[in-house]
Order: structure tokens, then sequence, then C-alpha cells
């Protein structure tokens, strides 16, 4: 079947518009028993113009179901000004993986589908949809959102609105031709926003390879139908944007034969890439019409393999022991063999790390087993080896969390929806040993359910890394899956709120914190404490690369919205383990709503004080009637303060990334190598900041009294922060100019050579904690490093470089300068830029 030369065109009926609308309105939250029926969800957003559209969805696994009114995963309807009921935006049909349902299992994909198959690589960002209204208003928004209210998709409408106008701008056209254009085609944009200063994502772009990646030209209809590739590649370059590659091909037997080539190594043209989207057409019968259909093949195993055997070996090379639960025999071989090779070719092990000689390294292992990744993977199935979509037992949910977001919740609410094993850590009443008897106590109830709620926080990776740890060692096939509260530190005050709001609205209905009964100070720091230690999920690094999946949740948003996403990503990973009728939404509401109300703890835990103990429930009343009585000196004994670890002016993350981007983007590629090397393996740093003074630098001769000063600024303006309006262990001390001079790099580590600007008043009648215990007058106290010289740290080539290291490296191009010889490289940064940072002190952890 050759290329459709001419584009595709059918208008709106208004009829039909009308209908489907009526359709998706008596669907509305509709409550029902059974499986046959589903829900639809309206969200109604203003735009700037005054005018409104309307979102319409469904739960993800309701499009498997049969006679929907419509399967676009994405779809906005407005009313024209002429008063008619319109489609606005309309997305693709949700598409799933190869062998997910019975359409997309191979044998029917050979029997019911004819080409031209069009395969475009899967873009790794988030979808975007551009549309023209009636008024020549262009509408840019994600799957469900305009991002003209302050839900958690209001960035992604913006930033790719943005990318419009970047785009537009190139070729000189306005976003109100692109709006008549779009409108007089009947069509909606789809494109991805792949853009690493926005939002990181698996796979890395550059600067260069940021933007909007168009990839579909869908009719505004209620049934699919979509442009031909090379029309969409076309409409790309007239407006200024970026294609995606694909590949075409007419034999199914010979896409097939290309897909399982490309999943050998998970790399095509060049790139990492997550997988492929198939388009071409497809019909339910010998007799019925043919239809246009996309269908996805994401690559699972060897490509799995493949990436296990790379973290490995970076591990290996970096001292660390490699970690590994799957493919255990062969990946233990290949870590020998690579080891020898590392030894019989010196320098070889550097340019692994540089991600050089990597497939080549993993080829000649194969070459030398006589094998291949597949043929491997065959005979680990006819083992017993399983991969994740064939899993059905022995799986861990492990929520990683900080008080108040939800977890137990959600674990309630997920052993009311499918009867799974649920275990809390604060039923483990006795001190010694507790983490070994909470992952006991999981893996015994793995023995009657397939799936069991690790619920504690997890927020720390000595907990993730025990409990990984034991459960692996006894049940080497357990899988575990991250339900992982995204904590970002520039959304705390934000994750603050929402916590306190379900601690005090819940009083003392939960096993640790009593909100009715305890003071709120008390309460508060409690949940401060965990938001300082939480440590974020980290795939890259042990312990959490033995997470079979993370899913990301939103500590801010109501517990049913993330029970709906924990869902949706189970079902899709693990399709097996849920064979029967999945819930709908009647029943994710009776769900979140038992657990909130019905369910009651029969034992609870007193973390206050530092203390664990663990009350019955006439136990924890008689507390309550008692706790007015007067409470012996040993309750009165002083909190030992959080240990200070080192002072600090903090830096704005995306105005020190544009900055070095803009450093490097006209240098050659020699200059510019290390710094695309620091991108492209995610070793640029999360955060920036300048080092004034380490704890380990208090002893050097003259800092004393400097780190002295830096302590009582910080505790007096502690002293006078109210915890309830203004919480934070890590106040601003005042603020500080940094001036950036110059980059500076060698192989290992590259930084900023920085100047300093700042000083801070520190209030008289202070006592200090010096040995003479003098009472501080009024004084300035100028910021200043005690490195020597001052200086950020962008980023380390590999794990087993610590960022301190950048003195090192200070030290010599101060003795020898950069150029030839020295192994060390500089960039000037143009014009005279001076960031504003904030001056805090960072604590470890608490010792009370």
């Amino acid at each position: 079947m050759a290329h459709r030369e001419t584009a595709p065109y059918a208008p709106q009926d208004p009829h039909e518009i009308k209908t489907l609308i009526q359709a998706l309105e008596s669907h509305k939250g509709k409550k029902f028993k059974g499986g046959g029926g589903f829900s639809v969800k309206k969200a109604t957003f203003k735009l700037p113009t005054g005018r409104s559209v309307d979102s319409w969805r469904m739960n993800d696994w309701d499009y498997k179901k049969p006679n929907l009114p419509t399967y676009a995963r994405g779809l906005f309807t407005y009313r024209t000004m002429d008063g008619k009921d319109e489609i606005a935006v309309r997305g693709y049909d949700k598409f799933f993986n190869h062998g997910e349902v019975r359409k997309t299992e191979w044998r029917n994909v050979e029997s019911h589908t004819r080409g031209p198959y069009e395969l475009s690589v899967k873009e790794n960002g988030c979808i975007i949809f551009i549309a023209g209204l009636d008024d020549d208003t262009l509408l840019v928004c994600s799957k469900h959102s305009t991002g003209a209210r302050g839900d958690a998709e209001l960035s992604h409408a913006i930033a790719g609105e943005r990318w419009v106008d970047r785009h537009l701008a190139q070729v000189g056209k306005s976003k109100v031709d692109l709006a008549r254009t779009l409108r007089e085609m009947n069509a909606t944009l789809v494109a991805e926003l792949c853009d690493d200063e926005f939002e990181e994502h698996v796979l890395a772009y550059t600067p260069e390879q940021a933007g909007l990646y168009v990839h579909g030209l869908n009719l505004n209809l209620p049934d699919f139908a979509t442009y031909p590739g090379h029309l969409v590649d076309k409409f790309a370059d007239e407006w200024g944007m970026k294609k995606v590659i694909y590949v075409m091909e007419d034999d199914v037997t010979k896409v097939k034969a290309f897909l399982d080539q490309v999943a050998e190594t998970g790399n095509y043209a060049g790139r990492d890439t997550e997988g492929f989207v198939i388009r071409c057409q497809a019909r339910d019968s010998d007799n019925a019409p043919w239809h246009d259909w996309f269908f996805k093949y994401k690559f699972e195993e060897p490509y799995l393999m493949y990436r296990q055997w790379r973290e490995c070996t970076k591990a290996m090379i970096a001292g660390k022991a490699p970690r590994y639960k799957k493919h255990e025999k062969i990946t233990k071989e290949y870590l020998d063999f690579a080891r020898r090779q590392f030894i019989q070719q010196p320098g070889l092990s550097k340019l692994y790390n540089m991600n050089h000689g990597i497939i080549k390294l993993r080829d000649d292992f194969l070459a030398w087993q006589g094998t291949t990744g597949a043929a491997i993977i065959r005979q680990e199935r006819e083992n017993g080896e399983v991969s994740s979509k064939d899993a059905t037992r022995n799986i861990v949910l492990v929520p990683v969390a900080t008080i108040g977001c939800g977890k137990t919740t959600l674990a309630l609410a997920l052993v009311k929806l499918f009867g799974w094993g649920h275990f809390q850590n604060d039923n483990v009443t006795v001190k010694k040993g507790r983490p070994q008897i909470f992952a006991d106590s999981v893996m015994s109830l793995l023995a009657a359910s397939p799936v069991v709620i690790a619920d504690r926080n997890n927020h720390q990776k000595r907990e993730r890394d025990q409990l990984l740890c034991d459960i692996s060692r006894v049940l080497p096939d357990a899988r575990f899956v991250a339900l992982h509260y995204v904590h970002d530190r520039s959304n705390y005050d934000s994750i603050r709120q929402a916590t306190r709001h379900r601690i005090f609205a819940r009083g003392d209905n939960h096993q640790t914190i009593q909100a009715g009964s305890k003071s709120q100070d008390e309460i508060l720091e409690i949940m401060e404490g965990f938001m300082h230690r939480f440590q974020p999920i980290d795939t890259s690094d042990s312990p959490d690369d033995g997470f079979d999946l993370v899913i990301d949740l939103d500590p801010t948003i109501d517990s049913r919205e993330n029970l709906e996403v924990i869902v949706s990503k189970m079902s899709e990973t693990y399709p097996k383990l849920f064979q029967g009728e999945m819930p709908n939404d009647t029943d994710l509401d009776a769900a979140i709503d038992w657990a909130m109300n019905d369910y009651k703890p029969d034992l609870k835990m007193d973390l206050s004080r530092g203390r664990n103990q663990p009350q019955s429930q006439s136990q924890y009343q008689n507390k309550r009637h008692t706790q007015n009585q007067p409470q012996s000196s040993q309750d009165h004994k002083p909190k030992k303060a959080p240990k200070m670890e080192y002072f600090s002016v903090r830096l704005n993350t995306q105005r020190i990334k544009s900055i070095l981007d803009s450093s490097f983007r006209d240098t050659d590629a020699q200059t510019s190598r290390f710094y695309r090397q620091l991108t492209q393996a995610r070793r640029v740093q999360p955060e920036f900041h300048v080092t004034l003074i380490h704890r380990a630098a208090v002893a050097e001769a003259g800092n004393m009294g400097y780190w002295e000063k830096l302590v009582v600024l910080h505790d007096a303006i502690m002293q006078q922060t109210n915890l309830n309006s203004s919480p934070s262990w890590e106040p601003e001390l005042g603020k500080c100019s940094v001036q950036l001079e110059r980059i500076v790099w060698d192989d290992k580590i590259m930084c900023f050579v920085v100047r300093l600007n700042g000083s801070a008043i520190v209030p008289p009648a202070i006592t200090t904690s010096s040995a003479e215990g003098a009472e501080l007058e009024m004084q300035e106290i100028p910021f200043q490093s005690v490195n020597p010289v001052a200086h950020v740290t962008v980023g380390t080539a590999n794990q087993g470089i610590k960022p301190k290291e950048s003195n090192d490296l200070l030290q010599r191009w101060l003795q020898g300068g950069s150029g030839e010889g020295t192994g060390v490289r500089e960039l000037v940064v143009k014009g005279s830029i001076v960031l504003e940072g904030s001056v805090r002190g960072v604590l470890g952890r608490m010792n009370r």
C-alpha cells in the first residue's frame, strides 16, 4: 500500500458531536455496578478570552472495553460562537503495548492489519495538543488540562505554549496563523514536549535537541483518523517544529523482524530508546472497514538485561558491589568477562564510564559465549524466569513517603479493592530487631497474597536497602514497586500544607501521630524531621536500582487521584495480576471512603520526644485522661539540636543550567565534550550551592570563630521563627550575591569559580556557644568561603568522584593553569553574571 499523497479531511457533523457529548454527559460521575459500564470525568477550563472548554476522560483500563462513545485519550469540546457543540482537541485513541490486549497479540496484528507500517521512535517527554478555535485563538494543552488552573499539569501546557512561540518565531509565523490553519484542517497537532530544563525523563535531551517533536495530526472527529507520517513531517517543517524519526515498512513480517533486532540493543540511530509506536490500519473482521490504528512496542528483554549489565559494570568500575536480582547466572559471567577485559585493556574502564564501548563489550561477551540476548531470555523463560508482564506473585509495594502523604490510606484502599496483604511497621511492638521483623512479616503475607504493601515511610535509602536485601535474600524472585511520593524541595511549602491538613483533620485516628491530643508544635517538629531526612528515589544507584517499577505520586493531591495512578500503572506493568474485572469509579470511591472513615487503628505508637512505644487503644485513651497531670523531670530533659553539617549559598538551579547551556552552546566539540558527557549521563548536580564552611573544616586555624557566628545567627533566627506560620529546619540567614567568573574542569569534575559579596547582621544579647560564653555585640558577618577558591560544583563523571574534589581540581588550576599538559580546561563566563543566593545552614540527622 502506497503513501496517502493527499491530506485526509472531514468536517465535523454538529449532530454527531452533540450525540457524543450527550453520551459522555450521561456517564459523567456515573455510579454503576458490574463491569460493563464506564464512568466519565469532566473538567471545565476557563480560557484567557473568557470562553471555556471541557475536558473528558475515563480510567485508563476502561479504554479496553467495547462500545465506548469514543476512544480518544485527550478530548476537549467547546461551544462555537454560533452556538454549536464542537471538538476543539482530539488526541490519539488509547493504544496498547504488544501483547497487552488481544488485539495487539502478534498473530492478530498479522491477520487484521495492513501497511504501510510507520514505526516512529517513542520520544521521551510529555504529550502536548495544539488546535485552533473559531475566534483564531490557539489552544495549547496537555492531555487533560489547558494550564488554566493550579493543577498538576499546569506547567506542561504553559511550557508547551512557550515552545510554540519559539518555533513559530524561527519561521516568521504567528499563533493566529497556526490557529487558522489547524481549524481549516479540522485537525489537532500532537507533539511531544522534550525539554530537560523543564522536566527530565529517562532519556536525555541536550538544549539543541529540546523542543516540540510533532508526531501526529488528528482529525477532530469522534472516530480516529490521522495524517500519514510524511505529511506530518512536512507540516512540522513548515511551522519550525522538530520531527520524530520513523521507519516505513510494507510487510508485517519485516516489521516484527526490525523490532526484534532493535530490541537486542535498545538503541536506534545512535540513541537509546524506549521503543516504537507502530501506525497502520486495522479492521475487526474480514468484511469490516479499515481504520487508522496504533499500537506500541515497548522494549523489555533483553534490553532490560543489557541495562542491568551497564549499571553493574559502572558500579564495579567505581569499586562498588554490583546489585542485581534478575539474570543472575549470566550477569555474573558477564561481569567476570568484563573484569578481565578491563585488566587486559588499560583505559577501557575510563572510556566505559564516558559511555564509549558499552555495546562492543556486550557484543564481545555474547560472541565469546556463542549466544544472543534473545537466546538467553528464551533459555531463562524455559527455566522458569518470568518477565514483568507475566508476573503474578511476590510483588512488594514500598511507599517512599513522609508523614501525612496518605500512604496508609492508599494501602487500605488497595486491600479493600484487591484483597492484597498489608503490614504496618507500627505493628512491630518490640524494640530490638524491628527492621528484620518488619521484612519477615511482609514475606509471611506473601505466602498467602500475590502483593503485599510494606507500610512504613521508607524515606531513607538505608531503610529501602534493608527491606530489599532482607526480602531478596529469602525470595530472590521478589519484585519491588516504589510508591514514590515526589518531594521536590522547591515544592516543600505546598507539601507541608497538604500533609499537615491531613494530619490535623484526622485527629487521633492514626497509629503514629495522634494530632487530637498532642501539641501542634510537637507534631510539626516530628513531621519536619521526616521531610528534612527524605531521600528521593534514584534508580541509577543502589538500593533504588532494585525497584522493578517506580510509580511517582503527588503528595499534595487527593488520595483518590493517587489511587487511580497506582491501579493504572500496576495493571499496565503486571497485566496478569488483574485477570478479573477491573474496579470502576464507584469501587475506587468506596475504597477510599472506607480507608478514611471506617478504618480504626487498634495499636498506636508514640513517636514524640524520641519515644517509640506501642499502645493499645485502652492505654492510649488512659494517657489522654492523664495528660494534664504533672510530668516527671525526665520528661523535661532538653532536646539536643540537630547537628549542623555546613553553611552554603543556594543558587537557582534553572538559572545555573541555562548559563551552562549557553556557555557551551557555541563552543567546539572538544571544549563542550565533557559537559555533554555530564548531561547525557545525568551527572549534572540537581542543586547548586557555594559552600561557605563545612563542619569538617571547623578545626582548621581561624575557622572556629566564623563557624560559631553562623551557628549563633542560625539559632537566633530559629528561635524567632514561628513553626505554625513559617516552618523550616533551614531558615534563610541572609542574601549573598554570587558572581560567576569562569568554568574549570578536567575529565573527572567540573565547577564554577565564583566571587561572593554579602553579609548578615547578628543582633545583640545573643549568647554564643563558645567556651567563653561571651555576649556577642551587634556586628556584621561577611559571607565568605573558607575553601581556597570559592566555587560551585557542576557535576562529576561518576558516582565514585565526590563533589569536594573540586578543591583538588582548583588547586591544580591555581598552580599550573589550564591548557595542554595540565589536564585542566577553563572557559570564561561571558558578561558580568551575578546571581542572588540564599544563605542557609544545612542540618544533619536529628539527635534526640
